[in-house]
């Protein structure tokens, strides 16, 4: 894989789940700290930040977007620095509110301290951090209001969850029925026209590979639209985990009331029991009624945990 090149203002958290990475932007305008993590890791991210930055200040956290990985430390790094913080300008009602049904908490249930914003970053403005001028850039699929940061001199891009190494987040939109695969290719087909020459993704290292990074995002979003109950099994599968890696041990018995009562894990234990329930030419299999749905979801989420806790 070729090695990426960064300008020595940008530096960069690669941090495990269940944490996004952290990208830190150094520059005579102070300093800016991208996406800050989930909440069980604040301590350990403001122990990155504090000793990245020894004695300085953090003046500004921006967020990507407003899932609980990207922006569970946002509380406690404004409570050490009284940073601002800037997020995506459609959220700012929903933060103001602290809706937690909108913002997805509630839903994933994933937690995340109650923060307030400063600033808002609509598609389009330009911000300054770590002495390079940057422009934020819709990319709804992964999350409707999510943004890109696209530096255009460096040909550096700050990719959230919309760009992987080896694919894209979860297409959250898709298990409400709105159409995110179709925003998600619009996004693909948006960085395809910018000369990105690196690549830091909300999660895993930084890559220069870019064209090959769009050929295995594309080839998986061919995928999951050929079937949306992949990206329904694929949403249960990576929020069990989630939790799993959260909480350490999730007793069996209560994967099924997980199922029942998490939306997203809900509509891929449904979607994952459809699609088995078929047999040859698509007639039922026998036995496939709501007793036995239930049993295939059972079943299916015990697999995922089990598999979990061996490795």
């Amino acid at each position: 894989m070729e090695a990426p090149r960064l300008p020595p203002s940008i530096r960069i958290f690669e941090r495990g789940w269940l944490s996004s990475n952290n990208i830190l932007l150094n520059g005579p305008e102070g300093a800016t700290l991208v996406d800050t993590g989930y909440a069980t890791h604040a301590e350990q991210t403001l122990a990155l930040v504090r000793h990245a930055l020894d004695d300085r200040p953090l003046e500004r956290i921006v967020n990507t977007h407003l899932h609980s990985d990207h922006c569970g430390g946002n509380a406690a790094l404004h409570a050490a620095y009284g940073c601002r913080i800037a997020i995506p300008a459609a959220e700012a009602d929903t933060v103001a509110a602290w809706d937690e049904d909108a913002l997805s908490f509630r839903a994933t249930a994933q937690q995340c301290p109650r923060f307030a914003f400063d600033e808002t970053v609509e598609p389009g403005q330009r911000l300054r951090m770590g002495g390079l001028d940057w422009q934020a850039l819709a990319a709804p699929g992964h999350d409707p209001h999510a943004l890109l940061l696209w530096c255009e001199v460096e040909g550096v891009l700050i990719a959230g969850d919309a760009l992987w190494h080896n694919g894209f987040g979860v297409v959250f939109p898709e298990l409400a029925g709105e159409p995110g695969f179709v925003d998600v290719r619009a996004t693909l087909d948006l960085i395809a026209t910018l000369a990105v020459r690196t690549v830091i993704p909300g999660h895993g290292a930084p890559f220069a590979d870019v064209a090959a990074a769009l050929d295995r995002a594309y080839s998986r979003l061919d995928y999951l639209a050929a079937d949306p109950a992949r990206n329904a099994d694929n949403a249960a599968r990576v929020l069990l985990k989630f939790l799993l890696l959260e909480r350490r041990n999730i007793p069996l018995a209560d994967v099924d009331t997980l199922c029942a009562t998490v939306p997203p894990a809900r509509a891929g234990a449904r979607a994952l029991s459809r699609r088995r329930q078929r047999g040859p030419g698509g007639a039922p299999r026998a036995g496939a009624g709501q007793g036995g749905r239930r049993a295939h979801r059972g079943r299916h989420a015990r697999r995922c945990l089990t598999h979990e806790r061996m490795n």
